[in-house]
C-alpha cells in the first residue's frame, strides 16, 4: 500500500513538473512576442520621429554669381607624324586627316565646354596655351622616315589649322582670345637642345609670329609669345606659370610625373612663385592640384609603347580660373568621334 502511494505521489509531482514546463514554453513564447511588439513600436515611434525632421526650402540661385576664365590649352599635336593601327595593336590611327578631325573636334568642343560653364558663370575670356610640339619635324631617324611631310610644309599645315580654329571661336564667341605660346622640344633646327638659344632655333616661333601677323587687326585678339622657357600670366590676383615641360626631368619612377614635376616647381617657386604650373610634352593629362599636364593630339605611338607609358586617348586639358576659388572645373577636350 505504501509503494502504491508513493508511486502516485511520483507521478503527481511529474505531472505538476510537466504542467510548470508548459508553462514556461508559454511565458517564454509571450516573452518573445512581448519583445517583438516593443520593438515594433520602437520602430514606429523612430519613423514617426523622421517624419517630424524640420526642413527648410532651398531656393535655386538666380544670375550668374562669379567670374571666371576659361582655357583650353593645346600641345602635342605632332601633325606630320604617321602612327599605323598596326604599330600599336589596333589602339590609335594618326594622319594629316586624322589631325585635321581632331583639331577641329579641339575647337568645337572646347567651346562647348565654355558654352555649359557660362550658364552659371560669367566668362569673358578663353586663354589658349599653345605649348609646343606642334610638329614632330625631323630630329630623330624614324620620322625622318614615316612622317607624312616635311617640317617645313608641316608648320604650314599647323598654321592652317590654327587659323581655321581661331577664325572658328572668333566667329562663334564673343570672347576675348589670349593665346600664350611656348615651343617644344621638336620644332628644333638644331641636333640637340640649346638653352639658351632654343627660341632663335624653332620653328614654332616662326608659326606663332605668323599666326599673331595673321590676326594684328582682330582687337579680340592677343599673343603673348614667350622668349624663354616660362612666362607668366597675372589672373585675378594669382600668378600662373606657363612652359612646354622638356626641362622636367623624368626618368620613368614608380610615382609617375607627380614627384618631378613638383620637384621642379619646388625650385622655380624660389625664383619666382607660382600658383600653378601648366605644362604638356608628356602626352598625359593629369590634375596634380597644383599643376596640369595637358594630353596630347597625336594620341598613342609606338614611342609611348616601347616607353611601357599608360594607354590615353587623344585629349587636351580645359579648365577655369574663378576669380574667388582658382582653379575649379576640370575637363578633358574628347577629339575622337
Amino acid at each position: 500500500m505504501a509503494k502504491k502511494e508513493d508511486k502516485m505521489s511520483e507521478l503527481k509531482k511529474d505531472k505538476r513538473i510537466l504542467v510548470m514546463t508548459e508553462e514556461l514554453r508559454n511565458l517564454r513564447k509571450n516573452y518573445k512576442l512581448a519583445l517583438q511588439e516593443i520593438r515594433a513600436k520602437e520602430i514606429e515611434i523612430g519613423l514617426t520621429k523622421t517624419k517630424r525632421v524640420t526642413t527648410h526650402i532651398i531656393k535655386p540661385t538666380k544670375g550668374k554669381v562669379s567670374e571666371a576664365t576659361a582655357f583650353m590649352v593645346c600641345s602635342d599635336w605632332h601633325v606630320d607624324e604617321v602612327v599605323k593601327p598596326i604599330m600599336v595593336n589596333g589602339l590609335n590611327k594618326y594622319n594629316p586627316k586624322v589631325a585635321t578631325k581632331r583639331a577641329d573636334a579641339f575647337f568645337k568642343n572646347g567651346l562647348k565646354l565654355v558654352e555649359i560653364c557660362q550658364k552659371d558663370v560669367e566668362i569673358n575670356r578663353i586663354v589658349m596655351p599653345i605649348l609646343g610640339d606642334m610638329i614632330s619635324s625631323n630630329i630623330h631617324d624614324e620620322l625622318l622616315e614615316n612622317n607624312s611631310m616635311l617640317p617645313m610644309e608641316a608648320i604650314q599645315f599647323v598654321k592652317e589649322l590654327l587659323v581655321s580654329g581661331i577664325k572658328f571661336l572668333l566667329e562663334n564667341s564673343d570672347h576675348q582670345l589670349t593665346f600664350i605660346c611656348h615651343c617644344g622640344n621638336h620644332s628644333r633646327i638644331t641636333k640637340k637642345i640649346r638653352h639658351s638659344t632654343e627660341v632663335g632655333n624653332s620653328l614654332e616661333y616662326l608659326l606663332y609670329h605668323g599666326i599673331a601677323d595673321h590676326f594684328r587687326k582682330e582687337e579680340r585678339t592677343e599673343f603673348i609669345i614667350s622668349p624663354s622657357y616660362h612666362s607668366y600670366l597675372k589672373i585675378y590676383g594669382k600668378t600662373i606659370r606657363f612652359h612646354h615641360g622638356h626641362d622636367i626631368r623624368y626618368g620613368g619612377g614608380v610615382g609617375g610625373i607627380y614627384v618631378p614635376v613638383n620637384k621642379a616647381i619646388a625650385q622655380w617657386n624660389k625664383l619666382k612663385w607660382a600658383d600653378l604650373e601648366i605644362f604638356a610634352h608628356f602626352h598625359q593629362m593629369r590634375d596634380g592640384g597644383n599643376f596640369l599636364c595637358n594630353g596630347s593630339l597625336i594620341g598613342y605611338n609606338p614611342y609611348a609603347l616601347s616607353i611601357k607609358a599608360d594607354f590615353e586617348q587623344p585629349r587636351q586639358i580645359f579648365f577655369l580660373w574663378d576669380k574667388k576659388r582658382g582653379k575649379t572645373i576640370t575637363a578633358p577636350i574628347l577629339l575622337n568621334e
